[in-house]
């Protein structure tokens, strides 16, 4: 156990939880859900007895820093890894792990987001040991497979050597294919050869560290030229000049899709990445007419298949709706059909240009 460790990414804005989640407060940093804990206070307590506290590391952008020390008070400095510029996964995978193995040179890595959403946190620790037994002694890259119960088009998906996959099996992976339209989700539902990514990966430190070099080989340098700052005063100062000069790539594109060494565990464990307003109205509590509510003055009439998120305390009214998205916080009020949510980003530019 001491030597497994975990690398949290922590440095999304969350605009399509806009009202809510903000560039100050993203939905990392938020109870979504309304449970008592926010999403990256879930992510590090459900891994709690299979990697030490003092073995978790943060990447995030430094605006975030204070609101990560507020949350996660055990957690000391030296484990807040601050990202001057945003650069995608591979570079924030990059920075911790070759911290990481500065460290421990048989460290055995979870990397995981700060802010999905996972209901069976008994069968999640299940895949996880199980992963990290796998990956601890071979040279593998490890990603968790979500096995679909749905043809769902918000999802990227992993096509396994295996002719149908078997829960709690690894196996080969044969591609990775882009998030698909709805009838070639279909296809990949009926085939049974295909399961949703996760984002959540399990490798040891060197795995990953040979993988950079041999497909990202100009991140590789740029990392590993800091072999000797890591863990010292100066870590920060090298972070900051050498990051803005590092390759925007995210991890699937740079290494996942080209290595050799890819395997993937059918998994099941209640997951959902949360991504959109549509996604966790599917996961809250919702009445006999579909609607979910988080805010007690709220009183609907005629209203169906609708998610309303208001402070408590807030009188609202609402009537005759279906299939919406009502959300008042940080001094907006948002009304949006469930089916055109992908527009929210497109409505908090203009809000954001219009304020300014």
């Amino acid at each position: 156990m001491e030597n497994n460790y975990l690398i949290i990414m922590a440095g999304g804005i969350g605009s399509r939880f806009w009202p809510m989640s903000t560039s100050e407060t993203p939905k990392q940093f938020l109870d979504i859900l309304g449970t008592g804990k926010t999403m990256i206070q879930q992510t590090v307590s459900r891994i709690e007895g299979i990697i030490p506290n003092e073995n978790i590391y943060i990447v995030t952008s430094s605006h975030y820093k204070e609101i990560i020390k507020e949350q996660l008070p055990f957690m000391k400095e030296d484990q807040i890894l601050l990202e001057p510029c945003m650069r995608n996964t591979a570079p924030c995978i990059a920075y911790a792990s070759y911290k990481i193995h500065t460290r421990c040179p048989k460290a055995n890595i979870v990397v995981a987001p700060s802010d999905h959403l996972i209901t069976d946190e008994t069968k999640f620790r299940e895949s996880l040991t199980k992963g990290l037994k796998f990956t601890q002694d071979q040279d593998v890259l490890l990603t968790l497979g979500i096995h679909p119960h749905r043809p769902e088009t918000g999802y990227g998906y992993i096509k396994s050597t295996e002719k149908e996959t078997i829960l709690n099996k690894i196996s080969k992976v044969e591609a990775f294919k882009e998030k698909p339209n709805i009838t070639t989700a279909q296809e990949y539902l009926e085939d049974g050869g295909y399961l949703w990514n996760s984002g959540i990966f399990i490798w040891s430190a060197k795995s990953i560290i040979t993988a950079f070099k041999q497909h990202l080989p100009k991140v590789a340098e740029l990392f590993a030229s800091g072999h000797d700052i890591y863990n010292t005063s100066k870590e920060q100062e090298f972070i900051d000049e050498i990051y803005p000069t590092c390759q925007n790539i995210s991890i699937d594109y740079g290494i996942l899709e080209h290595a050799a060494n890819i395997y993937v565990l059918a998994s099941k464990f209640g997951w959902s990445d949360l991504g959109t307003w549509g996604s966790l109205w599917e996961k809250r509590t919702r009445d006999k007419k579909g609607n979910s509510v988080v805010g007690n003055g709220v009183h609907l009439f005629e209203c169906s298949n609708t998610i309303v998120t208001v402070p408590e305390g807030r009188p609202v009214v609402l009537q005759g709706l279906d299939n919406y998205i009502v959300v008042e916080a940080n001094g907006v009020l948002m009304v949006c059909k469930k089916d055109e949510e992908q527009r929210i980003k497109e409505f908090r530019e203009k809000v954001i240009s219009s304020k300014r």
